[in-house]
C-alpha cells in the first residue's frame, strides 16, 4: 500500500492518476492552492452564516412565547455560556460531520477539494476535530497558519500538518 501510495505521489501529471482506483486523483501535483482554498471557504462561510441564524430561530421563538415578546433580553441571551456553547457547536459539527462523512464540505465539492489523510484514505473523527480546532488557530495567527501553504512544498496549511491530513484537488469525471 505505502508503495502504491508513493508511486500515485510521483507521478507529474495528475491526469495519469484518473485510473488509479486506489487513489483516484492523489498526486503530488494535485493539491489545491490558497486561493481555491479561500474560494471553498467563502462558500462555506456563507453556509454556515445561514446554519447559525437557523439556529438563532428557534431559541428566540422559545424565549418569546416563555417569556413573552417583548421581553426578550438579547444582552443577556448573549453572555449565557449555554447559548455561546449552542451557537459555537454548529460550525463545528458542520465541518468535522462533512469531513468525516462526507470528505468534503459543500464549498470544497464545489471548488472539487476533498481531504484525505496522510495515506490517501477517509479521516477520522480526531482527526477531524484536531482539523477544525487547528484552523481557528491557523486564522487567529492572522491567517499565517493559511499563508503557510504558500511556502510549504506539499502546500499543506498548519491544519493539514497538525490534523495529519492533506487537501486533494478532485479531477473531474471524463
Amino acid at each position: 500500500m505505502a508503495t502504491e501510495l508513493a508511486s500515485v505521489q510521483r507521478r507529474p501529471f495528475c491526469e495519469s492518476a484518473m485510473n488509479d482506483q486506489t487513489h483516484p486523483g492523489f498526486c503530488n501535483d494535485s493539491a489545491p492552492g490558497l486561493f481555491r482554498r479561500l474560494g471553498a471557504m467563502l462558500y462555506d462561510a456563507m453556509l454556515v452564516a445561514g446554519l447559525l441564524f437557523m439556529a438563532i430561530i428557534p431559541v428566540i421563538v422559545m424565549l418569546g412565547i416563555v417569556s413573552g415578546w417583548d421581553s426578550i433580553d438579547t444582552a443577556r441571551l448573549r453572555s449565557n455560556p449555554f447559548y455561546i456553547a449552542y451557537l459555537l457547536s454548529v460550525p463545528f459539527l458542520f465541518f468535522v460531520c462533512f469531513w468525516k462523512l462526507a470528505g468534503q464540505t459543500l464549498g470544497m465539492r464545489t471548488w472539487r477539494i476533498r481531504i484525505v489523510d496522510e495515506q490517501g484514505g477517509g479521516i477520522s473523527w480526531r482527526s477531524a476535530a484536531v482539523r477544525y480546532f487547528a484552523a481557528v488557530i491557523s486564522w487567529g495567527a492572522l491567517g499565517l497558519g493559511y499563508l503557510w501553504i504558500l511556502i510549504d512544498p506539499e502546500k499543506r496549511a498548519w491544519h493539514d500538518r497538525l490534523s495529519r491530513t492533506r487537501l486533494i484537488i478532485v479531477l473531474k469525471k471524463p
